[in-house]
């Protein structure tokens, strides 16, 4: 491995440390930043996130996806606990959180923003960090292509109707707009652009 590799524990202890700091000394900076926003959602986190998000998408080769077939039982495993398994558990969770244990911690207006976060979460796979798990595994790469390929055709579709119901279920309300404006900004866009 790396030395970035081995050592990326601490660069995102760092970062956390960086941003608190930064957000402390520069809240103005901050607040502006926050006020960039169009249906909810903040264009400066969709910048950041297309930067993060587009080095992977110029690695799918859709063509892999004719190779599903040879994968099918680890494909199946996966698509099971992303689309079926986790968003719901996640949604639990966050509920039994900040709704039950925490509730004492946090207003009833803070316990909504954590639990539709927490929803959002839970219902987008990190397609970005797969690849870095793969590498780091040593997995077979044609395999994770095949992977991300199909849970990113998957997200595109199932993501906006998950965290509506989710969200629906909790009483939070996200308008569509938002979350469709949401899809197309962090999954349509940088997948058409790579």
């Amino acid at each position: 491995m790396s030395l970035f590799e081995r050592w990326l524990t601490l660069w995102v202890f760092l970062c956390i440390v960086a941003g608190i700091a930064l957000g402390t000394m520069l809240p103005g900076l901050f607040g502006v930043l926050a006020d960039l926003q169009f249906a909810s959602v903040n264009l400066a986190v969709a910048v950041l996130i297309w930067a993060m998000v587009y080095p992977m998408m110029i690695a799918i080769d859709f063509s892999a996806l004719k190779n599903v077939g040879q994968t099918s039982k680890g494909l199946v495993v996966t698509l099971t606990i992303n689309w079926l398994i986790k968003p719901f558990t996640m949604a639990l969770l966050a509920v039994l959180f900040f709704k039950h244990l925490y509730a004492g911690l946090t207003t009833p207006t803070e316990a909504d923003q954590y639990i539709g976060g927490l929803i959002l979460l839970g219902a987008a796979p990190c397609t970005a960090m797969v690849f870095v798990w793969s590498q780091l595994t040593r997995g077979d790469p044609n395999f994770t292509l095949v992977q991300v390929s199909v849970n990113d055709l998957i997200m595109v579709v199932a993501f906006a109707p998950i965290v509506a119901f989710l969200l629906g279920v909790t009483d939070i309300s996200v308008p569509w707009e938002t979350l469709i404006l949401s899809v197309i900004l962090y999954i349509v866009i940088p997948l058409i652009a790579g």
